[in-house]
């Protein structure tokens, strides 16, 4: 067994490509030698700015000999089918095929003996086809080379064991050589190893694994703001891409002047990151931002870093000018002038502009906001300012900071805070990691915006047929509706989805209808031109235009694959998530009506600690047994034995005992659902366990008498009938 190296070796690979592009690598070439049989143990791969690495351990000597027998067309068949074989089977001519019999007649058949190869060549053979169909998002050529790579390509290091495996491409021959650091190490050196190649790295001034030097530079930067007694604003994403642009960190302090804290802390903090790759430090007493930055350099410099400050100063001067600028321009303007502007953008062809949308969020967040404990003028109001500073100057430049930026304008002009705070959240949440606005924090009205947010958004794409596929959602709406999910779930809201699905479509159709019309009649309404006639005309078009829309309604109502299930899938991706067994969450929607978040999400949990009960464990199996031979007999009889037993026909003890005791939870069930007190419905389904299991021990269902066999099968039929009201047993294992 030995050990395969490979380092691919260019100018510098952006660092948003490096950790996919050493994944890939990895995978393409195990793939490659996987598909040749021969065998190999575990792989790593590592980027560096200049680099891709691959090291797979316990490489076998040779692959295995393969011996295949092939069946091929019947004799005489057309030279078409002929060739097509021989190209399959890898033969010269027919005469190369046995001929074998059968009672069909004669056939073709290719025997197929591979010999094995030694590692060395399939190596040779599997690395350049890697690189050729290599999946760089951007690549390029260079010099006068056909092929593509993310950079041009200089060096290319092939070791198996300690021997060079001899291949060449885009006119480069793998060796054993590599070399350093740019600055610091870049003279050619030799390697015969894994753990040789990382040593002479290392003393050549590069860390090979991303992790370690993103340690270093974050060990740097706090040791650093520790020393100037600040604090980091830690940031695992810029730490990550500084990683990536560096073979050897060096930290360095920086300043800039201190009336730019003037301007709000995220501007700055963001402008430096975005343009520099600077991290920002403030100061652990206050929390406030301090006029100081920390930039990474990928050298030592001789004079301590002083000239590398120096220019980093001044770049970070002039773009924080920038940011200064488009704050103090955006205060100019009102968030209410800011509004107006959004009639200029375009949010969908199909669905207006940003302007319509927000009327359209205005409207259902003054519905909502009685839901949920909000002031319903302060939610429309809020709202109504949400999109505004998408036309800022400073969102123009980072758009990242969209709802924040509205925020501090909306605060600038006295805003109530509730409105203001309501601005910046109305976005949340942006991913799975992501916060929520909580009541209990004062954010009602911020979740009423965020609610009619995300629900316009679904109804909207839902209503134009612009549905997410199992390749693309272009437009996030899994993403919308898990944030709707989460925001009733983590509020533990009472919000009927499909109440707020139909009252956001009823908005949509009306503005829809009252745009087309305008876009008709827009000049006659201007110049007064009402007369009966065109009164009536217009009337007409109203009516057509509502009929084309209250279509779209329907069509989504009707629709199997509607928002609400939808809806019912994302909240099983996401309980699942949290732990929940899928085969509950299946069960408690398959009762049907279920848009009621909060109330699924308890009832799937009653559900699941009663399962974990004996009594749970016991009448699942019941029911289970039940289910199963009512499921044979009927398929077997042709006919259904769901209703009503008579009660006259009830001889045995322990089935009159099941009877009563099946009416008796068929009232508790209902009676503790409808206070929602689930827990409560699962211990009245427990008194059903004895009755069920003494059942089945002393009645025999297929009695000899036919009527007593068909009354026996109703009353299984009402097991499964009075567990319904909780939910489907049938959709749970075990």
């Amino acid at each position: 067994m030995s050990e395969l190296l490979l380092e691919l070796f260019s100018e510098e690979i952006p660092a948003r490509m490096q950790v996919r592009a050493a994944e890939d690598l990895k995978r393409l070439v195990l793939e490659g030698l996987a598909a040749t049989g021969l065998a190999v143990g575990a792989a790593m791969s590592f980027s560096t700015p200049r680099r891709l690495t691959l090291v797979v351990k316990d490489v076998a000597a040779r692959s295995p000999a393969i011996s295949d027998e092939r069946k091929g067309p019947r004799v005489g068949a057309p030279e078409a089918a002929i060739a097509g074989f021989l190209k399959s089977a890898g033969l010269a001519s027919i005469g190369e095929a046995e001929v074998v019999s059968d009672k069909k007649g004669d056939y073709y058949v290719a025997k197929i003996e591979k010999p094995g190869r030694a590692a060395a060549d399939i190596i040779a053979n599997v690395v350049p086809a890697v690189l050729e169909k290599f999946p760089w998002p951007k690549s390029q050529r260079w010099g006068s080379r056909p092929e593509t790579w993310v950079r041009p390509l200089h060096g290319i290091l092939c070791l198996l064991g300690s021997k060079v495996v001899p291949f060449a491409w885009a006119g480069v021959e793998a060796s054993n050589t590599t070399r350093g650091h740019r600055f610091h190490g870049n003279s050619p050196f030799t390697v015969t190893s894994f753990e040789d190649y990382g040593t002479k790295l290392k003393e050549a001034k590069v860390l090979l694994p991303a992790s370690e030097r993103a340690e270093m530079i974050r060990e740097q930067a706090e040791a650093l703001a520790k020393k100037h007694k600040l604090e980091l604003v830690a940031d695992d994403a810029l730490l990550a891409e500084n990683a990536g642009l560096t073979e050897w960190p060096t930290v360095l302090m920086g300043h800039f002047d201190e009336a730019f804290l003037e301007v709000p802390a995220e501007c700055l903090i963001t402008s430096m990151k975005a343009h520099q790759k600077c991290f920002s430090l403030r100061d652990p007493k206050t929390g406030k931002l301090a006029n100081r930055f920390l930039a990474v350099s990928n050298l030592i410099a001789a004079d301590g870093g002083k000239q590398i400050v120096s220019g980093n100063e001044k770049v970070i001067r002039a773009r924080l000018s920038d940011a200064r600028f488009f704050w103090e321009q955006d205060l100019k303007r009102p968030l209410d002038e800011m509004a107006l502007a959004l009639e200029g953008i375009t949010f969908h062809e199909k669905l207006g502009s940003q302007k319509d949308r927000v009327e359209r969020i205005a409207e259902l967040a003054f519905q909502i906001a009685g839901a949920v404990d909000a002031v319903p003028e302060d939610a429309r109001r809020a709202a109504q300012l949400a999109k505004a500073d998408l036309v800022s100057g400073m969102v123009g430049e980072f758009p990242e900071l969209q709802g924040l930026m509205g925020r501090y304008y909306a605060e600038k002009a006295g805003t109530k805070p509730e409105i203001a705070r309501a601005i910046e959240l109305h976005y949340k949440p942006k991913g799975p990691s992501d916060t929520v606005p909580l009541e209990s924090e004062g954010d009602a009205t911020a979740i009423a915006v965020a609610l009619a947010d995300k629900l316009d958004t679904l109804v909207g794409f839902w209503a134009i047929g612009e549905k997410p596929t199992g390749s693309g959602d272009p437009y996030q709406l899994r993403r919308a509706a898990l944030g709707v999910i989460r925001i009733v779930l983590e509020n533990d809201l009472r919000l009927p989805i499909l109440k707020w699905v139909q009252t956001a479509l009823r908005f949509l159709v009306l503005q829809q209808a009252t745009n087309e019309l305008d876009a008709a009649d827009a000049g006659r309404i201007q110049h007064g031109l009402l007369a009966d006639l065109f009164n009536q005309e217009i009337e007409r078009k109203l009516q057509a235009i509502k009929s084309k829309w209250l279509d779209v309604s329907r069509r989504i109502s009707q629709d199997s694959s509607d928002l609400l299930s939808f809806f019912a899938d994302r909240l099983k991706v996401h309980l699942r998530e949290k732990g929940a067994r899928h085969d509950l969450i299946d069960a408690v929607f398959a009762l049907g009506g279920q848009d009621d978040l909060a109330l699924i999400v308890k009832r799937v949990e009653a559900l699941d600690a009663f399962l974990k009960t004996d009594d749970g464990a016991n009448l699942l199996a019941g029911v289970k047994r039940a289910s199963n031979i009512l499921t044979i007999e009927e398929k077997k009889d042709k006919t259904t034995y769901t209703g009503e037993y008579e009660i006259k026909l009830l001889e045995a003890k322990a089935e009159t005992a099941l009877a009563a005791a099946i009416e008796s939870v068929k009232q508790d069930t209902v009676a503790a659902i409808a206070v929602e007190n689930f827990t409560g419905a699962m211990n009245a389904l427990a008194e059903l366990r004895k009755p069920v299991d003494d059942f089945f021990d002393q009645v025999t269902v297929n009695a000899d008498n036919k009527d007593l066999r068909v009354n026996r099968l109703r009353l299984l039929s009402q097991i499964r009938a009075a567990t319904l009201g909780v939910a489907d047993f049938s959709k749970i294992a075990g």
